[in-house]
């Protein structure tokens, strides 16, 4: 499968251009980076061809893997839903509009989108729904923890938990980082944000009662996790139609 990496010169984008390389089942064929007029003539060694624009691709590919930024959304939809292309969607921090977006090409194109790459963070979702559905009185809380450079806040990983447990509680009530002088409400699932030196990533669900308590907690260690990630959903999507995929389709899927 012929890969194209969008974000190529960010941290996981290089993370991921390695990862490719040394995949047997993947070629990496080319690179678009908003970067990449500058940072060409300084990686004068990488034989990967990187271009600016979408528009200015001329590589054949059969998947585009994007790492770059959501802002991005409206020209990566259009170019690979032109170029009837599938997509796996590694940037968080969509808008409403955004996301329409996406979910439209979706009807034309195959595309994969998690808020999160880590197979460890889908079992701690199905976890905490677990938890939420019966222990139904308990209060609930998330807190994740990322470096001091993400932009957006909470992280999608965390909405997605949330989501998660909105599902067996469709009462739940969603409250970013509490502040006033206002007691906590029965159906609330408090989500807070702290961002500190170089995390890359812990997501935490407190489950309480007056009696006892559990605590769900993943860690990441490397960013190299969600790259790996990202891999085995291109290598999942190989030859499906169009439609919205995500970890849960392929986790089945295996």
């Amino acid at each position: 499968m012929k890969i194209l990496i969008s974000g190529y010169y960010g941290h996981m984008g290089q993370v991921l251009k390695d990862m490719v390389l040394n995949d047997n089942e993947l070629e990496l064929v080319c690179g678009v980076d908003i970067n990449a007029k500058n940072l060409n003539n300084e990686n004068k060694n990488d034989k990967i061809k990187v271009f600016e624009h979408f528009k200015e691709v001329d590589v054949d590919f059969d998947l585009v893997i994007d790492f770059s930024n959501h802002l991005a959304t409206k020209d990566l939809i259009n170019f690979v839903v032109e170029k009837n292309k599938a997509l796996v969607l590694a940037t968080t921090g969509q808008t409403k509009e955004e996301l329409d977006i996406i979910n439209e090409a979706s009807k034309k194109v195959p595309i994969f989108f998690a808020a999160n790459y880590s197979i460890g963070i889908s079992i701690l979702i199905d976890l905490a729904k677990n938890v939420a559905k019966n222990m139904k009185d308990a209060d609930i809380e998330i807190v994740e923890t990322h470096h001091n450079r993400k932009l957006d806040a909470p992280s999608g990983t965390a909405l997605k938990i949330a989501e998660g447990i909105k599902e067996v509680r469709p009462d739940a009530n969603f409250v970013f980082g509490r502040n006033g002088n206002k007691k906590r409400e029965k159906n609330d699932i408090g989500i807070n944000s702290i961002r500190i030196g170089n995390v890359v990533g812990i997501h935490e669900v407190i489950v309480s009662t007056n009696n006892e308590s559990i605590t769900l907690k993943h860690e990441a260690y490397t960013r190299a996790l969600f790259a790996e990630g990202a891999v085995r959903a291109a290598k999942f999507m190989d030859g499906k139609p169009a439609g919205m995929y995500n970890m849960k389709d392929m986790l089945k899927g295996d």
